[in-house]
């Protein structure tokens, strides 16, 4: 497994981008734990190649990353992306990360999160 290091850009507007690319099923890859709790709102973006069966996992932890579980959009849907989207996290947490955790060889998708402090987007 490898650990993908993302890379933050800086808050414009009060709004942080973290991306993390390329992650590949060939390793089983997991994002770096981002600390979440301070943003109020986030989002992720997939996109790339999934290959056959690809799937990226959004979690969190609550519990300083020991335990992880799949978060969902704001339907109660899971975060297990099969195809490129872009879904708002609903649950508050400590930390979230990203984890790709099936796929084929050529498995290579970008995750991007999107996170803001508070207040709503454009205040």
């Amino acid at each position: 497994m490898a650990t993908i290091t993302g890379v933050w850009t800086q808050p414009v507007g009060g709004i942080s981008r973290v991306i993390f690319t390329p992650m590949t099923f060939t390793g089983t890859d997991v994002s770096t734990e981002i600390e979440a709790p301070d943003f109020a709102h986030k989002e992720v973006q997939v996109f790339g190649t999934f290959g056959a069966g690809g799937n990226v996992a959004i979690e969190g932890s609550l519990d300083g990353g020991t335990t992880w579980a799949v978060l969902n959009d704001v339907s109660s849907t899971a975060l297990n992306v099969t195809s490129a989207k872009i879904e708002k996290i609903q649950e508050t947490c400590a930390r979230i990360r990203a984890r790709v955790t099936a796929g084929d060889g050529s498995t290579t998708v970008t995750v991007v999160f999107v996170l803001k402090s508070g207040g709503t987007y454009g205040s």
